[in-house]
């Protein structure tokens, strides 16, 4: 689904752009390929630049609350310098590459509720208009899929997703938002903490996960987040299953170092009998529409991507 409009800031007979975005899904620091397909108005124009921009919807917290807003992430330059001929049909390609920190949106097929999209900008005849807007769709990297499906194996599950505005200290963050997946706990851990939040970090040479516990609060302990940090190479092999079980045990054996008593002592058992967390993803549409989506279909995220970000244009 495209959102084509006509370049309003050219007026009526002006040209019009269409973007459309090859299938599938893209990954973090892949190359995102497509055409800009453009049809002449009723004269002439000198197109001066094509150029793409990556837009996110993006929580920021403050004194007064949340609130939501787009985020330009990244612009592209992929094409301009020549006329386009009064009715003239043009399709530029492109092949751009994605911030390695670009966010996931699905996972085994299934919508994350993470809004984020393609927007077109022509420049022509010293005007600037937005003409067109995509939704973008980011599938997971093998060292992230890979996290996520041993995270299922070990008895978590899937909760809900968001972007979060602002930098998590002490990492090598580069967008001014980053991702936070929220997971419930698995049985072992489920009496300490409420839930845990997981944000990947990607780079070229590696990737940081970021684990964050909320954790319950006792007679003489209030819950709070309690981070911790590991690297990871992009195809590493590992044992996941067992690499993520010492993490998660990492990070809920640091409420000790907090001072904060746990009644029911460590567990060695595993809880690997689970699903993974494509399975618990699939099966947990519910939980989706409890968390981020709301109860949206695929299609219904699309059309809000559309309303969200034509929203915005309007507001500036």
């Amino acid at each position: 689904m495209v959102f084509k409009r006509l370049l309003g800031s050219l007026g009526v007979g002006g040209p019009t752009v269409d973007t459309v975005l090859d299938p599938g899904p893209v990954r973090p620091g892949g190359a995102l390929t497509g055409q800009v397909r453009l049809k002449g108005g009723q004269a002439g124009f000198d197109i001066e630049a094509i150029t793409l921009e990556l837009v996110a919807r993006v929580e920021a917290e403050h004194e007064e609350g949340e609130s939501e807003g787009a985020v330009a992430f990244d612009r592209f330059t992929v094409g301009g310098g020549f006329r386009l001929a009064e009715g003239e049909e043009r399709d530029v390609p492109f092949s751009v590459t994605l911030p390695w920190e670009t966010p996931v949106t699905e996972l085994y097929g299934q919508p994350l509720g993470i809004v984020l999209g393609v927007r077109t900008e022509l420049s022509v005849a010293g005007a600037k208009d937005k003409g067109d807007l995509d939704p973008l769709t980011v599938g997971p990297l093998p060292a992230q899929e890979a996290v996520l499906e041993a995270l299922g194996q070990l008895g978590f599950g899937f909760k809900s997703a968001d972007l979060e505005y602002g930098r998590i200290g002490g990492t090598g963050q580069q967008l001014p938002f980053h991702q936070e997946i929220e997971i419930t706990p698995s049985p072992q851990y489920a009496h300490r903490v409420n839930e845990i939040e997981v944000t990947f970090l990607a780079n070229p040479g590696g990737m940081e996960v970021v684990l964050e516990a909320d954790r319950r609060g006792g007679l003489f302990s209030g819950g709070h987040d309690a981070p911790a940090r590991f690297t990871v190479g992009l195809h590493d092999s590992r044992d996941w299953t067992a690499e993520v079980d010492g993490w998660m045990r990492e990070l809920v054996e640091r409420r000790a170092s907090h001072g904060s008593h746990d009644p029911h002592g460590s567990h060695d058992d595993h809880h690997r009998s689970g699903p993974g967390m494509g399975t618990a993803v699939a099966a947990g549409a519910a939980g989706l529409a409890v968390g981020v989506v709301g109860g949206m279909v695929a299609a219904e995220v699309v059309d809000e991507i559309g309303d969200f970000f034509e929203g915005e244009e309007e507001e500036e």
